[in-house]
């Protein structure tokens, strides 16, 4: 994850803001034979952003606009991609209708906001293209019969580097957005994922799903339950965000996959792991391993240690299980947020890969590979 830079940061749009921009633009050409250069439109906040257009092209019976996405200062994939729309007149009395075009993709799972076989376009963005369809079709006192398509040159490339494959959306990008203002470092992209993820889970019938911390304890969990995809959840560092959303959609089972130093956070009650938000309590560590027994010397070393993995390897060598101590305290406090809507399972993982401790309330066990003939890491 990128680190925050100091200072104040600019706002951006996001992909649904700038898809309405350029159907504006589009339509407003082809009623009018004229594109608005800057297009303005009006966000569900009341914010009047102006966009310039890169595309302005007409032809029988359509016309196309395009313009740039500008995140501001956030870190989003999409910053700098061309959104592109294509309005076509419709058959009479067929009403608005949504497209994917090229680097857009196409829905293939339940549990996302538009049903199977949809383009990726998420509902309040067609509900701000539709608004822009109906009032220009009000003017010009035409009716409101449009096809949009909309089309995100490279999209399908740029889809690779966020979860929409492992979502069930194949061929390209979504379109989202809710306020059409991206709030630079809000995380909220990853966390929408996150609740989308879970959506989709529930949808095709997971009774198991594990949220892990990175790559390393994602491979190692996903290979010890040997996990499809629709049961693993990017959770990243948003640990409350998924465990808050569960709360409220839950699944029967819930794996949480993590390193050490990360779960030790969760331990300690923290529900956002990044570095940047959260600490490891040292002097906390410290009280841990006195009441696992160990002696004046090893606390003292334990309070003052400079990272967590310090402390594990202390651990480690005076045969003191702090990582199995870590993943039960862990399960408690997602089990506490929880408020019992999901079995809770913690795993913690080393930097090889390898499981060191496992600690969970439910038949986790159930969930087991039948050739895996210990159960136990």
């Amino acid at each position: 994850m990128t680190r925050k830079p100091d200072g104040p940061l600019r706002k951006g749009w996001t992909t649904g803001a700038c898809a309405t921009a350029a159907t504006r633009a589009a339509w407003y050409a082809l009623l009018s034979g004229e594109f608005p250069d800057p297009v303005t439109i009006t966000l569900p906040r009341g914010e009047n952003p102006s966009f310039a257009l890169v595309k302005a092209e007409t032809g029988d019976g359509w016309a196309r606009a395009s313009v740039i996405k500008d995140a501001g200062d956030d870190p989003d994939v999409t910053h700098g991609a061309e959104i592109i729309a294509t309005i076509r007149h419709g058959k009479q009395g067929s009403g608005i209708s949504f497209h994917a075009g090229e680097g857009v993709g196409t829905i293939t799972k339940p549990g996302l906001p538009m049903p199977v076989g949809e383009a990726a376009i998420n509902p309040k963005p067609r509900e701000m293209m539709a608004q822009q369809i109906m009032e220009l079709a009000s003017r010009f006192n035409v009716p409101a019969d449009v096809e949009i398509e909309i089309s995100i040159p490279g999209g399908q490339e740029i889809a690779l580097k966020t979860w929409n494959p492992r979502l069930g959306i194949v061929g390209g990008l979504s379109v989202l957005g809710t306020t059409g203002v991206v709030i630079p470092f809000s995380c909220s992209a990853w966390i929408h994922s996150i609740h989308r993820g879970i959506d989709v889970a529930r949808a095709t019938g997971r009774k198991h799903v594990a949220g892990a911390t990175g790559k390393t304890s994602e491979a190692a969990i996903r290979q010890f339950y040997n996990l499809p995809e629709e049961a693993i959840l990017d959770m990243g560092d948003f640990v409350g965000g998924m465990l808050k959303y569960l709360r409220r959609h839950p699944v029967d089972h819930v794996t949480i996959s993590g390193g050490f130093a990360k779960l030790v956070k969760l331990a300690q009650g923290h529900m956002d792991l990044h570095s940047s938000r959260s600490e490891v309590d040292f002097a906390k560590l410290g009280e841990t391993v006195a009441a696992l027994g160990g002696d004046a010397r090893l606390v003292s070393e334990i309070t003052t240690a400079n990272t967590a993995k310090q402390v594990l390897e202390l651990c480690t060598s005076r045969n003191v299980d702090i990582a199995g101590t870590i993943a039960r305290q862990a399960g408690e406090t997602a089990r506490a947020t929880i408020d019992g809507a999901c079995a809770i399972e913690v795993v913690i993982v080393d930097r090889a890969g390898k499981i060191i401790a496992r600690a969970g309330h439910g038949d986790f066990d159930a969930f087991l590979p039948a050739h895996r003939a210990n159960p136990n890491p």
